[in-house]
Formats: C-alpha cells, sequence, structure tokens
C-alpha cells in the first residue's frame, strides 16, 4: 500500500491537533507521511508566545490566554502529550498539573455612582478532573441552574428579610416575600425535576409552562425587591448583585423553555443578539441587559464588530452554552492558569512528542496560493522565506531548564547573509505585510525561493489548519467553485485585538489590590475599553532570566477587542506599525487616565512611570517602551467573531467541497462556534477524524 503525504499547513492549536490524532494510531508510518509547513520560525497561531533574549528572557503573549475547566477536548489531548513526552520528575512542568494551575478567583469590574467596584467571585471546586468522563449534559446544567436561583432568592431573604417593598401609609402589608417567592421555586424545581433526563423527549406543553412560571417567579422577585425602597440597590452591592444573578438566571430559563432550546439545541436562538434575546424575553435594562455579567460575557468573547465597542453583536445561542457549559459544566476548577508562556506550556510539548513520532516540520515556509485542478487541490504555491545553515531548524531555546519558543529566529542557525539582513532591518517574518521579499531581492540581488507542491508527488491530501481570514487571501480560485466556501469566508466576520503587559517594581498589593483567596490573584474582566481585561501574572516571573536581585515585584496582562483601520493591502507595510501605535497609545491612556479604579494606591497622583521596569537613566514615559504590546492585525491572529446569524455558514472540516482538502481551526462548526482553544482543539480532531475515522468521540460537538 502506498504512503500517502498529508501538507499541514500551518502551525496553530487547530493544525498541531489533526497532526496529533493523525499520527496517534498504530501502524501510522506505514499508511502517512505528514509533514507541517510553517512559516516564521515559531507554532502556536493566535496562542503563540517567545522568549525575549535581550530582556531576560521575558514570556511575551499574544494576549491572556487562560483555559476553561470545560475544555474537556483539549485536556484529555495535553494530558496525553505530557505523559508520551515523559520529563523526568523534578524537572520544569513535568507533568500537566505543574503547567496549569487552578484559578478559581475571578473578578468583575462593576459600574456603580460614576465609579468601578470589584464583584468577587470564588467559584466552588466541582468533582471531576478535566479531559476525563464528560461534560454534564444540558438538562443536569439546567437543573443546577435552577438550584443556583433558589439559593440566591434564599440569600435575598436573608439580606432583606419579607422584602424590600413598604406600602403606603394605611394600606395593607401585601408584598409578596421571599418565602413565597421560594415555595414558588420549589414547585418549579419539582416540576422540572419530574420530566425525564432527555429533553428531546420533552413535550413543548411543559416547557411552555415552565417558562411562564420563571416569568411570574421573576415578577414575584421584581415586586418584593424593587430597586429603592428601604435599601437602595446602589448602595448595597450584596443586594444588588443578588438581583442582577437572579434577573439573568430567571430571564435566561424563561426564554430557553419558551423557545424550545432545550429539545432542539442552542442554534435555534442564534438569529438573535444575545442583548436583543434577553430583551425578548422580558430582561430588566439595568439588572440584565446593561448588567455587567451580560458585559463580561461581550468582552470574554471580543464581542464586537469592527473592534468597536459601541457594536456588540453575539448569537445568543452560541454565547449561553459557552457561558453554561463554563459556569455550570466545569471539572475541578472553573479555570486553570498556565505555569509559562502558552508557547512553553503548549506548543512546545506538543512539537517535542509530534517530532518524536516522526511528524515534519518545515519552518519558514509561506504559504500563498492553494490552486485547484478539478475537484481537488493540485498544487500549493509557497515561499521559503529563509535558508538553513544546516538540514534542520531547531526551534526552541532553553530557559532554566525549560524548552521554550524565542521571540525571534535563531539567526546562527540560517543562511549568514539572510540573517545578517533580517537582523539590520528587524524584519517581522510572522507579518502578512512584510517587506522582507522586496529587502531581499534589492540587497542580494536574488528573489525568495518559489516552491511548488504537486499533488500526487508531494501531497495527497492537504489540512488547512490557517484561520479564516486568510482563505480569500490564498485560496482565490478555490472559493471561486465553491459557494459554500465564499460564503464562510464572506460571512464570518473577524476582528483585531490589542495586548499589552507591563513589568513593574511594586506588588500587586502595594498597588492597592489586596484581596487573594485561597492566594490566587484576580482575573478580571469588564472594565473600561480598551483593555476591559486585566490579570496579574506574578507566578511567571521566576520562569523568566531576571538576576538575583532584579526580578520585578509584579507582572500585569492586559487584552480587548482593538479598534483598528480596516485591513491595508498587503503592499502598506505601514499598516502593522500604524495598528501597533493605537494599542500603544490606548495603554497609555489606560495607565494615565483609569487605572486607578483597579489600583487604588495609585491615589491622586497617578500612575507613576518609574515603577515600570527599565534600564537605568530611563525617565517618564519612555518607560512604557521597554514593556511589551502588540496589535494581532496579521489575518492568521484575527478573532473570529460569533455575530448573530453567522454560525450557520461555519463548515465541518470535511466540507471545503474539495476531495482532498481539509479545514482545522476554531472557526468551524464544531458545537462551540466561537474562538477559543478548545474549538481550536475540536476542529482539529474534526480534520483527522474526516481523513481516518479517528477520533470516533468529539466530546460537545452537539448540545445533546
Amino acid at each position: 500500500m502506498a504512503i500517502e503525504k498529508i501538507a499541514i499547513l500551518g502551525g496553530g492549536m487547530g493544525a498541531l491537533t489533526a497532526a496529533w490524532y493523525l499520527s496517534d494510531q498504530p501502524g501510522w508510518r506505514e499508511r502517512y507521511r505528514i509533514t507541517v509547513y510553517q512559516q516564521g520560525w515559531r507554532l502556536g497561531g493566535k496562542g503563540a508566545s517567545g522568549r525575549n533574549a535581550l530582556q531576560a528572557e521575558r514570556i511575551e503573549e499574544h494576549g491572556l490566554h487562560i483555559f476553561f475547566g470545560t475544555y474537556q477536548n483539549t485536556f484529555r489531548m495535553l494530558r496525553a502529550v505530557y505523559d508520551e513526552m515523559g520529563r523526568a520528575p523534578g524537572t520544569p512542568l513535568a507533568t500537566w498539573q505543574d503547567a496549569f494551575k487552578r484559578q478559581d478567583y475571578v473578578v468583575l469590574a462593576e459600574p456603580v455612582a460614576g465609579g468601578w467596584r470589584p464583584w468577587h467571585m470564588l467559584f466552588p471546586e466541582r468533582p471531576g478532573t478535566p479531559g476525563e468522563g464528560s461534560i454534564p449534559s444540558l438538562w443536569q446544567m439546567t437543573l443546577t441552574l435552577i438550584d443556583w436561583i433558589g439559593d440566591w432568592v434564599g440569600q435575598l431573604e436573608l439580606l432583606a428579610p419579607g422584602g424590600m417593598c413598604v406600602p403606603s401609609e394605611g394600606a395593607p402589608a401585601t408584598a409578596t416575600g421571599a418565602r413565597d417567592i421560594l415555595r414558588a421555586h420549589d414547585m418549579l424545581k419539582a416540576l422540572a425535576g419530574s420530566l425525564p433526563a432527555d429533553p428531546r423527549i420533552h413535550l413543548a406543553s411543559q416547557h411552555a409552562l415552565l417558562a411562564r412560571a420563571f416569568e411570574g417567579l421573576r415578577m414575584r422577585v421584581r415586586a418584593a425587591y424593587p430597586g429603592s425602597g428601604r435599601a437602595n440597590l446602589q448602595d448595597s452591592d450584596q443586594l444588588r448583585r443578588l438581583r442582577v444573578a437572579v434577573e439573568i438566571g430567571s430571564t435566561v430559563l424563561q426564554g430557553v423553555f419558551a423557545d424550545g432550546v432545550l429539545r432542539k439545541g442552542f442554534d435555534t436562538i442564534n438569529e438573535f443578539d444575545l442583548r436583543a434575546w434577553l430583551a425578548r424575553h422580558g430582561g430588566d435594562r439595568e439588572l440584565c441587559l446593561d448588567s455587567t455579567p451580560v458585559r463580561a460575557a461581550y468582552d470574554m468573547l471580543f464581542a464586537y464588530e469592527d473592534g468597536d465597542f459601541a457594536k456588540p453583536n453575539m448569537e445568543a445561542g452560541t454565547d449561553l452554552r459557552i457561558m453554561m457549559r463554563c459556569s455550570l459544566g466545569y471539572k475541578g476548577a472553573f479555570m486553570f492558569k498556565m505555569q509559562a508562556g502558552m508557547g512553553d506550556t503548549v506548543f512546545a510539548p506538543l512539537y517535542q512528542v509530534l517530532r518524536a513520532r516522526g511528524v515534519e516540520f518545515r519552518f519558514f515556509h509561506r504559504v500563498e496560493e492553494l490552486v485547484p485542478d478539478g475537484a481537488a487541490v493540485g498544487s500549493i504555491r509557497m515561499v521559503r522565506q529563509a535558508e538553513l545553515a544546516r538540514c534542520d531548524y531547531d526551534p526552541l531555546v532553553d530557559v532554566k531548564g525549560l524548552p521554550c519558543w524565542p521571540a525571534a529566529p535563531l539567526f546562527e542557525q540560517l543562511d549568514q547573509a539572510q540573517a545578517a539582513l533580517l537582523r539590520e532591518h528587524g524584519v517581522d517574518l510572522e507579518s502578512y505585510w512584510s517587506d522582507w521579499d522586496a529587502l531581499h531581492q534589492a540587497r542580494l540581488g536574488r528573489p525568495l525561493p518559489a516552491i511548488t507542491l504537486e499533488q500526487g508527488k508531494d501531497f495527497d491530501h492537504v489540512v488547512f489548519g490557517i484561520p479564516v481570514a486568510s482563505l480569500p487571501l490564498l485560496c482565490p480560485r478555490l472559493l471561486e467553485r465553491n459557494p459554500a466556501l465564499i460564503a464562510c469566508a464572506s460571512q464570518l466576520r473577524t476582528i483585531a485585538t490589542g495586548a499589552y503587559q507591563l513589568w513593574m517594581t511594586p506588588g500587586v498589593e502595594e498597588l492597592g489590590w489586596t484581596t487573594r483567596p485561597q492566594g490566587q490573584q484576580p482575573v478580571l474582566t469588564a472594565f473600561s475599553s480598551p483593555y476591559d481585561t486585566w490579570a496579574p501574572m506574578d507566578h511567571l516571573l521566576p520562569r523568566e532570566g531576571w538576576e538575583a536581585g532584579s526580578v520585578p515585584g509584579s507582572l500585569h496582562y492586559f487584552c480587548s477587542a482593538l479598534p483598528v483601520p480596516p485591513m491595508a493591502p498587503r503592499s502598506d507595510s505601514a499598516y502593522p506599525a500604524r495598528c501597533a501605535a493605537l494599542a500603544r497609545r490606548a495603554a497609555i491612556d489606560q495607565l494615565e487616565g483609569r487605572i486607578g479604579a483597579l489600583w487604588p494606591a495609585i491615589g491622586k497622583q497617578g500612575f507613576r512611570w518609574q515603577w515600570l521596569v527599565a534600564p537605568p537613566r530611563t525617565e517618564g514615559q519612555a518607560r512604557f517602551e521597554h514593556q511589551f504590546w502588540r496589535a494581532n492585525v496579521n489575518p492568521t491572529d484575527r478573532y473570529v467573531l460569533s455575530v448573530a446569524g453567522s454560525t450557520r455558514y461555519r463548515l465541518g472540516a470535511g466540507e471545503s467541497g474539495f476531495v482532498n482538502l481539509y479545514l482545522a481551526g476554531d472557526w468551524l462548526k464544531t458545537g462551540i462556534d466561537a474562538g477559543c482553544i478548545e474549538a481550536a482543539t475540536m476542529g482539529g480532531m474534526q480534520a483527522a477524524r474526516a481523513m481516518t475515522g479517528h477520533p470516533a468521540l468529539i466530546e460537545g460537538e452537539d448540545d445533546f
């Protein structure tokens, strides 16, 4: 039997997951030859990170990456990766438990009375370990939410026994109290609990009854606990937040029962934006639609058209699916923080294991176009960005005993004339707008080598693991032949994101953030935009290369959607710099104008630039130049939105319309249908399954 050649284009999570499962079957080398082609010097895609050798081997990321405890497929694979890698006990990140630590502490920045108040949340430990067993069913999660609403109403009764309504003078005291609401809730709970475990066989009339009952419950709560009375919702954080929780929870349950979501799946309401859907089912403007938890849901998924924070847009079904799975279906911990850069924790181990298995990697190969031949991909045009000084490229560097991706190519392994030119001009080989081709021609007198892979000779099958924003750029002739592919490329919208990192001399507590439940630092979101999400990441400092006595006091990550001009033509090589300048300006504006809301110790003096770690004799705002910021504007870096009505245009991995082309990534129809590492993993699994039948099970592909 002839060995089939598989070309995997791209090195993000979807592509590498496909490589993992294609090489995860006994005897695969007798059937396949797998080659991964990667632009530039490192793997990781949107999750890539790099070590800056010029600045203490510090970790520089595309943004803040945190895994949720509901990422079953990703954790299952990474646990297997770490087991197969077999690092010696006591070495850095020897096991997956060393690489991922629980994160239960989450904070929402709540705007109240013209200021910001932290809404502290500590998620309880749940049974199980991520990657083991299965996530709770949709019906189990629904019953859990019903229980939570009962708990919230009970807490309301403790805060304000009998409710908050004060009858007018001489009128009878007829206000509905929390005890009456709890009795109504218990009846609802009993009714729901009496139904079969599979909601698909429930009667529509049963769900209609539950929808009306939850609407009635919400009306009772509103009557008993209005926005004013003996206590004011602005003055009592606990009371206000319980009211928000009950309002959102009861509105969601009313809606999912009324619209048949629990019988037909979340996609049935994806024609609506989340806020529009909540309003359709009577959600209060202040306590639901404009509430901090709902705003956090948009922030979490960068859900703003064109990166414009005035244009929130998120499919109702997609968002509710994710929020229910993350908050009601996690294993062990709500979230997990990586204990090094994402490249160090995820992509270096994946690379090492795949390489040991026999998967081949070709770095510095930039894809130019996939060319059709009838119903197949007939050829793939590429450019080789750099020649190697030896036969193979060894991409990792050692930082304190941990294999890591560098933030720049390892120039000593490249052709020295090219390496000198790359260094002299600071060429970014990962940039779509790089002028490297013209520079190479002008200075070295020859073009970069063009390579054409041919079907039947160099490949039999292709895995397109490059994000959807690149489809029109790399596959124009394929799109001409497939309306579904055209629709996918045109209807799935993408946006730029921005991130910055600060290395500071004061510790987090010195800045005024003193809350550390279970010793954990916060992950905070729903703050002012841009950069609505913040996380101190001090645990990474020991993984960096700071000399004794010079270790920073704290490390801070910020990220969000980023408003930038529309994508410029490839010839506009200055476009990335203009966008990076916007990312920088937004960061400085936040530090100068708004950061005191998070770090109250700043006081009236405002942010002090001398707090930033920088070389001696660097003064004032110039110290910011020695931090790290990034505008993720490359087609391969842009975040894929899930705007209302867009999921129906997503494709499965085997639905490219070409017999030898398979798709991989978080932009596919995975059952999550939003940008995240778990969706990318599932997209890669789909690609491997479409080609080989393995893996048979991808957890969470549908709602049931």
